[in-house]
């Protein structure tokens, strides 16, 4: 998994049939580097997120075969103190 920041929206309003609705989301990664991630999650800019990429994010479409190399999986909940004062992520 990769660990990344939301940058922007893309706008893709025509597509090849195969690709799934939803959004593309331009997403930073922590090394600096910029790629597309489809978005199944409804993620926003700024937002921290985690991509996987290859063919365990084409496989998350079950029953079509979707040209997607790069998924955002989860949203990353903000630090927050646990019982002990010490932050953590959450």
């Amino acid at each position: 998994m990769i660990r990344a920041t939301v940058s922007g929206k893309v706008w893709a309003s025509r597509r090849i049939e195969s690709v799934p609705t939803g959004a593309y989301l331009e997403v930073e990664t922590e090394k600096g580097d910029r790629l597309i991630a489809f978005d199944p999650l409804g993620c926003a800019p700024g937002e921290a997120v985690l991509i996987t990429q290859g063919s365990v994010a084409a496989a998350f479409f079950t029953g079509q075969t979707a040209p997607i190399d790069a998924l955002i999986i989860g949203s990353i909940d903000e630090e927050t103190p646990n019982k002990s004062g010490k932050t953590r992520k959450s």
